[in-house]
């Protein structure tokens, strides 16, 4: 099995910046494409960033200029730097990533347990 463990959530204020860490342990004999989603209390949980091994990138709109999602390979790790925060995007943060391990005939979604981010003055 896949864990991921999240760090960095808290609470910030209006036009401040959180960096959010996810590394990824176990079993693990490929990672491919990694994640973050989030979930507002009463919504879906939707995609905020997504990379992919190679460091091809795509972003919500609503976080495109203010976010920016990284990993590292030989950590297992995954990053969201959020810059310039708005009370829009406190939410649940999770942490996604797809792959295999040795175990695996198919590759699997794994998620982290989920870190809340507030955003309030």
């Amino acid at each position: 099995q896949v864990q991921l463990v999240e760090s960095g959530g808290g609470l910030v204020q209006p036009g401040g910046s959180l960096r959010l860490s996810c590394a990824a342990s176990g079993n693990i004999f490929i990672i491919n494409d990694m994640g973050w989603y989030r979930q507002a209390p009463g919504k879906q949980r939707n995609l905020v960033a997504v990379i992919t091994k190679r460091g091809s990138t795509n972003y919500a709109d609503s976080v495109k200029g203010r976010f920016t999602i990284s990993r590292d390979n030989a950590k297992n790790t995954v990053y969201l730097q959020m810059n310039s925060l708005k009370p829009e995007d406190t939410a649940v943060y999770y942490c996604n990533a797809r792959g295999l391990t040795y175990s695996d005939y198919d590759q699997n979604d794994y998620w982290g347990q989920g870190t809340q981010v507030t955003v309030s003055s």
